[in-house]
C-alpha cells in the first residue's frame, strides 16, 4: 500500500469510527466515572467489529468483482457517498431520548451497538475490493482507529458530556463523501 492509499484508508477509518466514537461518548456519559477496563472493553468491541466488517465486505466485493470491474469506481463512489450521506443525515435528525442505553457495558448491548456502527464498514469493504486496497492492512487500520477513538470517546463522554456527538458524525460523513468523490475523479480523469 502506497502512502496515498494509507492516508485514504486512515481518513476512511476516521470517518467510519465517528459512529462508534459518538456511541462511546454516550456510554461515557451514562457510565459517569469510567475505569480503564470499561473503556478498553468498549473500544475492543467497536475495534474488532470495525476490523471484521470490511473483511466481510471485501470478500463479497471480490466475489462480484469481475461483474463490476467496468463501473467499480461508480460503485465505490455511490457506496461512500451513501454511507457518508447517511451519517450526516442521522447526525442532523433528532434522536429520541428513549433510545438511551440502560446498560452500556453488557455484552449484548455492546454487540448490537458494534454491529450497528460497523455496517458502514461492510460497504467500505466492498469498495476496497473494487479499488484493490490490501485487505488486512486496511482492516487493521480501521480496527485500530475505531478502538482508539472509542476508547477516547468513553473518557471524553465522562468528562465533557454531549459536546461532540453530532459534530463528529457530520465530520465523518463529510470525509467519506470526499473520499468517494476523490475515487470517482481519479478514475474518470486520471
Amino acid at each position: 500500500m502506497n502512502s496515498q492509499d494509507i492516508i485514504s484508508v486512515f481518513l476512511i477509518a476516521i470517518g467510519l469510527a465517528m459512529d462508534a466514537f459518538s456511541v462511546a461518548v454516550t456510554d461515557g456519559i451514562v457510565i459517569g466515572r469510567v475505569k480503564a477496563r470499561q473503556a478498553i472493553k468498549i473500544g475492543l468491541f467497536f475495534g474488532v467489529f470495525q476490523f471484521f466488517m470490511p473483511c466481510i465486505g471485501f470478500l463479497l466485493g471480490t466475489a462480484f468483482a469481475r461483474y463490476i470491474k467496468a463501473f467499480d469506481h461508480w460503485v465505490a463512489f455511490i457506496l461512500l457517498v451513501f454511507v457518508g450521506g447517511k451519517m450526516i443525515f442521522e447526525a442532523l435528525t433528532e434522536k429520541d431520548e428513549a433510545e438511551a442505553v440502560k446498560d452500556p457495558l453488557s455484552n449484548k448491548t455492546l454487540t448490537v451497538l458494534a454491529i450497528a456502527t460497523s455496517i458502514d464498514a461492510l460497504a467500505v469493504g466492498v469498495t476496497f475490493a473494487t479499488v484493490e486496497i490490501p485487505l488486512f492492512a486496511a482492516a487493521a487500520i480501521i480496527g485500530v482507529v475505531a478502538f482508539v477513538l472509542s476508547f477516547a470517546g468513553v473518557y471524553i463522554g465522562s468528562k465533557c458530556g454531549n459536546l461532540f456527538g453530532n459534530k463528529a458524525e457530520i465530520a465523518g460523513g463529510v470525509v467519506l463523501v470526499g473520499i468517494g468523490v476523490k475515487i470517482l475523479v481519479e478514475h474518470l480523469f486520471f
